[in-house]
């Protein structure tokens, strides 16, 4: 479970995440919307233990990220949009090797992990392939693998799907369905509104760092009277500087 109790950044005069304060439940998948700015990101890295918040908390399968900072590390993946987090001199197998070995996986169990891994995300024509020569998408698929090598409780991805085709959209999005039957807890950012509608159990928008609403899609759709999710945000944030 992930539970977020105040949690805000400054930095310096400006404030990019301000009090927020929401739950993700086991088995959920929990989307968050917002314009490019709107304190998405900051708060990601923040639950990674990237950035220390300027005040609140949060706790990750019962770790708070700020006094168990490795402990949280242990059960978190995390995917950022636009950063890959692949050695472009090694390979695509050799990168989530290395990331497994990070995680203190037995080599055994590296090695049968990115082969389903592998199987999933149709990765076998690449894996001996250098990170440095991949396309975005493949890069794309090798960065969600080294994400998710030690089958951690609680995935953070943002914008998981930028750079792939439609169907690798749709194994990472198959994929994200299985990991919630599995019982995972699962926040991530997308511009896609079908997606999040697709995926999402319930979802957060924010604007300038700030909770604006929350709720499943067919809730906040009823709540403010929109027939869809972009005129729901649009409504929401458009019309707001």
């Amino acid at each position: 479970m992930l539970e977020l109790n105040g949690l805000t950044k400054r930095f310096g005069n400006v404030t990019a995440v301000d009090n927020l304060t929401f739950t993700v439940q086991k088995g959920e998948i929990f989307g968050l919307l917002g314009e490019n700015g709107a304190g998405k990101t900051t708060t990601l890295r923040m639950l990674a233990t990237m950035l220390k918040p300027t005040s609140g908390t949060a706790r990750l399968a019962g770790f708070d990220v700020v006094r168990s900072p490795e402990e949280v590390r242990r059960r978190v993946g995390f995917l950022f949009g636009g950063e890959s987090g692949l050695y472009d001199r090694l390979t695509v197998y050799e990168n989530i090797q290395y990331f497994g070995e990070l995680n203190d996986m037995h080599p055994r169990e590296i090695k049968k992990r990115i082969e389903e891994l592998a199987d999933i995300f149709d990765m076998k024509d690449f894996l001996n392939k250098r990170a440095g020569k991949l396309s975005k998408g493949m890069r794309q698929k090798a960065s969600f693998a080294r994400a998710i090598i030690h089958n951690p409780d609680v995935l953070l991805l943002d914008e998981p799907t930028s750079g792939l085709d439609v169907g690798a959209m749709r194994e990472v999005q198959a994929f994200l369905k299985v990991q919630k039957e599995k019982g995972k807890t699962i926040l991530f950012s997308s511009h896609t509104m079908s997606e999040v509608e697709k995926l999402c159990d319930r979802i957060a928008v924010i604007h300038k760092g700030s909770l604006v609403d929350m709720g499943s899609t067919d809730e906040l759709l009823k709540k403010h009277g929109t027939q869809t999710l972009e005129d729901l945000f649009m409504g929401l944030v458009g019309g707001s500087k």
